[in-house]
């Protein structure tokens, strides 16, 4: 194998600074800063996949080389699926049906909309993450489709107006990595794969995809141009999880990196993903994000979709000519059926695409039906994901108000409902200003049974209370009823899939906040938030007596939110991202990268940050947050003591003991090290769930990582005990010369606490 000890990332950005003058017109000159790595490894079945691999083996070991060609390229057959792969009839394989979205099945009915990633992430409960796994798997599988193309942890949110911030879960690895992990199971524990994406480095939207511009110039897509260290300690990180978790595939993504496109990039591919982690399942690539044949096939793309104009007999002849390699193509083949036996889709599943609605008949229709065994986890996703993050003298929760007040766009349900919500807009809007926001734009819209807006629910609520709704949806400078008890304000921020966010904030929502604040002493904002979204034109209202942080709730939206409101849930979520006091606190990582200079036709993003994005960045440079990364109120109180901290009695050698590769790379990397445990008493007067987070100081690092959390229920004067184990991963960094986790020697700062910024507990151990 021909390989590079490290990617050449900044190395190769020294080699571009130097560069003046003429616009660079070919590719040609950006050679080498991604290192070839050939050829792609042969997957070989390891632990769980043994007995899957045995059989794909023997599968493909019968097929004639156009049937393998037919296995690696999605075909069109207007099924409703995204995409297809083509049945063999003689060996009784069905085909496999492909389709979004990491938050529900997306264009379809009798399928649920379910809360979305950063939902998930604000929740900060892996339980809770894996039974949405399992109950969103279940609906994919009665459709037909064989692999649900999520979840997300590319974008990890690097820059704050990224359009796709909000189908990831979280800025931080270590917790985007547990959260997918979960899902991952979940999903795939109901025989349904999932596809993790979008690999790798894919942080903006802002020319994702080449194209030709204005002048007719053939533009590329935009290179994530980032350093070894900084690729495995940030952006790799969740997607190791998810490769240990067993995910089924893995989705390349539109960018390049380090000048070589994502699905034909050999470093990332074959050396990262297949050599370094051990995945065994399939790469498949973004929809049209494949621009090569031979080469994104030797690079490690196992499946094109939706369909290959650069493979098909083009690959066959390549074979017969010599200049493809025969066990390369049984190779790909082979990942993809092993996938198929080890999901037990072999045995038992329904045809592909047999639910989707292009494809079916009303009486089959009928009896594929959204699970009752859904509907509390449904709910309960949608109540976690919610922050409270203001709540001036107990505001909330209400207390048997005679008249509530409701402003703002976002309160309502939309005037209709069909079966593609949010698709692909030809703008970004900051804010959708016509309904509620439940899930955002793009592919990863999702297709609700119904949405159940704010308003539906207050009103049934005051219905049951016997109580008084005045309201106002269109008006930035309502009237506002003098005998209101409360004021809720609804408004939102809307991203999509295609473009980067305009803003952070938008003037028409400030402008009615403050509005209905300076004539109503009780003012409570919730904000339906697709990503990061400023405050501080209105947080500091005397008025402005409560705020909540709504996410992207799904179709259960304005249940979830009275119950918080109304104090039958408690809010447990914590913020998955730092809101900022002001815009330029984000610095260079506010807006996405442009065209500029030479580098017209090939733009250029220099992650020259490292790992210091959201509150490692906040940190390093003393800039005070808003509200900091995880970050969150509760209706109770909690208390933390009794911090112990034990070390393992382990091989603490500077790097891990060799061992055979699994999948997730070096087993004896998730040996435990360190053992950390403490103490939380609920000294309020209800009931709630505290979350409990751990941050490591690790010498010559950030000042602090996450690398813990609990989310734990206690009754109201009780005690509960967290406890937190640190495998040798957690406190290594990524040593480019040894191509190796490594320890590094000195004193480890231990933080337990409630967020980023508020630790009660503080402890240190030595290695």
């Amino acid at each position: 194998m021909v390989s590079s000890t490290s990617l050449v990332g900044l190395v190769g950005l020294a080699l571009l600074s130097a560069v003046s003058g003429e616009n660079i017109t070919n590719d040609a000159y950006f050679y080498g800063q991604s290192p070839p790595v050939y050829p792609s490894p042969e997957a070989n079945g390891t632990g769980s996949w043994s007995a899957a691999f045995a059989k794909a083996k023997a599968f493909v070991g019968n097929l004639t080389a156009e049937e393998k060609v037919n296995l690696t390229a999605g075909i069109t057959v207007n099924s409703g699926c995204s995409g297809e792969i083509a049945a063999i009839s003689r060996l009784g394989f069905p085909g496999l049906c492909v389709s979004d979205a990491s938050n529900g099945l997306r264009a379809t009915d009798y399928v649920n909309g379910w809360s979305s990633g950063i939902h998930v992430g604000a929740s900060w409960n892996k339980d809770l993450a894996r039974q949405r796994g399992i109950h969103m798997g279940r609906e994919f599988r009665q459709k037909g489709v064989n692999l649900l193309l999520g979840p997300v942890v590319g974008p990890i949110g690097r820059i704050a107006e990224g359009g796709r911030n909000w189908e990831g879960v979280s800025v931080d690895p270590y917790h985007s990595g547990l959260l997918v992990a979960e899902t991952v199971e979940g999903v795939q524990s109901v025989g349904v794969g999932a596809s993790t994406k979008h690999f790798i480095a894919n942080e903006q939207e802002t020319n994702r995809n080449p194209e030709v511009d204005d002048q007719g110039e053939n533009v590329a897509s935009v290179s994530s141009n980032i350093d070894d260290q900084t690729m495995h300690e940030l952006y790799l990180w969740p997607f190791q999880d998810a490769v240990k978790a067993g995910t089924a595939s893995i989705m390349c993504s539109y960018n390049r990196v380090n000048n070589s496109y994502g699905c034909q990039n050999s470093k990332t591919l074959n050396g990262l993903l297949k050599t370094e982690l051990g995945f065994q399942g399939y790469v498949i690539s973004d929809w049209y994000a494949q621009h090569g044949g031979l080469a994104s096939a030797d690079a490690g793309l196992d499946m094109a979709m939706p369909y290959s104009d650069y493979w098909g007999s083009n690959l066959t002849t390549a074979i017969s000519n010599g200049s493809f390699e025969a066990s390369r193509l049984d190779d790909m083949a082979t990942r993809i059926m092993a996938t198929w036996y080890l999901l037990g889709q072999d045995a038992s599943f329904p045809s592909p695409g047999i639910g989707m609605p292009k494809d079916v008949n009303v009486e089959h229709q009928r009896i594929i039906g959204r699970s009752p065994a859904s509907k509390d986890v449904l709910l309960q996703s949608a109540i976690e994901g919610h922050v409270l993050v203001k709540n001036v003298n107990q505001a909330l929760p209400l207390k048997s108000p005679r008249m509530v007040s409701v402003f703002g766009y976002d309160a309502k349900g939309p005037e209709t409902l069909e079966i593609v919500k949010f698709s692909f807009l030809s703008s970004s809007p900051a804010a959708q200003y016509n309904h509620t926001l439940w899930n955002a734009g793009g592919s990863g819209a999702n297709s609700p049974a119904y949405v159940d807006a704010p308003i539906d629910a207050l009103q049934r609520q005051a219905y049951e209370d016997g109580s008084s709704l005045s309201w106002n949806f269109d008006e930035k400078n309502p009237v506002v009823n003098p005998t209101s008890d409360a004021c809720l304000v609804f408004i939102n921020a809307y991203a999509t899939e295609s473009y980067d966010r305009p803003s952070l904030t938008d003037e028409y929502s400030d402008e009615l906040v403050k509005n209905v604040a300076a004539n109503c002493s009780n003012t409570i904002v919730v904000i339906h938030n697709a990503g990061i979204r400023l405050v501080d034109e209105w947080i500091e209202h005397d008025n402005v007596t409560a705020v909540i942080f709504g996410h992207l709730p799904g179709q259960d939206t304005g249940r979830a939110v009275v119950d918080l409101l109304y104090g039958r849930a408690n809010p447990s979520g914590r913020l998955p991202y730092t809101v900022a006091k002001k815009k330029s606190d984000y610095g260079a990582l506010l807006h996405p990268d442009q065209r500029e200079g030479e580098y017209w036709l090939f733009p250029q993003s220099n992650f020259s940050e490292g790992v210091y994005i959201d509150y490692r960045a906040f940190d390093k440079e003393d800039i005070t947050p808003r509200y900091e990364f995880g970050y969150g109120l509760s209706y109770t109180t909690f208390n933390y003591s009794n911090l112990q901290i034990s070390q393992s009695n382990v091989d603490y050698s500077e790097y891990p003991p060799s061992a055979p590769i699994e999948s997730g790379g070096n087993p004896r990397l998730w040996d435990v090290v360190t053992t950390v445990s403490a103490t939380i008493e609920n000294s309020g007067a209800v009931d709630g769930d505290e979350v409990a987070q751990l941050y490591l100081g690790i010498p010559n690092g950030p000042v602090r990582q996450l690398r813990g959390f609990e989310k734990v229920h206690i009754v109201a004067g009780q005690q509960e005990s967290v406890r937190f184990e640190l495998n040798r991963r957690d406190v290594s960094t990524w040593d480019v010369n040894a191509q190796e986790w490594k320890w590094q020697k000195g004193t480890y700062q231990v933080y337990v606490g409630k967020s980023s910024r508020d630790l009660d507990l503080t402890g240190s151990f030595d290695i």
